[in-house]
């Protein structure tokens, strides 16, 4: 089961990033295709995929940042998002096993993100200010710093 969900989420990125490259990224969490089983994949913007089997953020640092998030779910806004700079998780890998794994700056915002979507939240639950037309957005848009997460 885990590899089928699994699977569909890489090929739902897959076929997102072909029509679409996200300049900072992209993920995609099993609730938003309808499974029910907690598993997200990432694709930096470096490319390659991260897969989280049931994950769980465990650390957060007191440090935050702020930078405009999108979303796959409602695609048209962005919206400025306040998230840690450091996060930890604990997930399990497709081969069962536990890990803990340490995200900072632009890579801790990109799982953080949909690590939000498996506790069923979206971006626009963080955001202090509104929702802003992606065509606004594309005007003064920036890269994410991704340090060396």
């Amino acid at each position: 089961m885990a590899e089928r969900v699994e699977e569909a989420l890489l090929l739902a990125a897959e076929r997102v990033q072909h029509h679409h490259p996200f300049a900072n990224g992209l993920g995609v969490a099993a609730n938003q295709l309808g499974y029910a089983e907690s598993v997200a994949v990432v694709r930096p913007r470096d490319g390659g995929y991260l897969t989280f089997f049931n994950p769980r953020i465990i650390e957060r640092s007191v440090e935050h940042d702020e930078q405009y998030e999108g979303c796959l779910s409602f695609f048209d806004v962005r919206g400025l998002v306040p998230r840690p700079l450091r996060i930890v998780v604990a997930h399990t890998g497709i081969d069962g096993v536990e890990r803990k794994s340490e995200f900072t700056a632009g890579l801790a915002r990109l799982v953080g993100h949909e690590l939000d979507h498996l506790e069923g939240r979206l971006y626009t639950a963080h955001m202090r200010t509104p929702l802003m037309p992606v065509e606004e957005y594309l005007r003064i848009r920036k890269d994410w710093d991704y340090g060396q997460s």
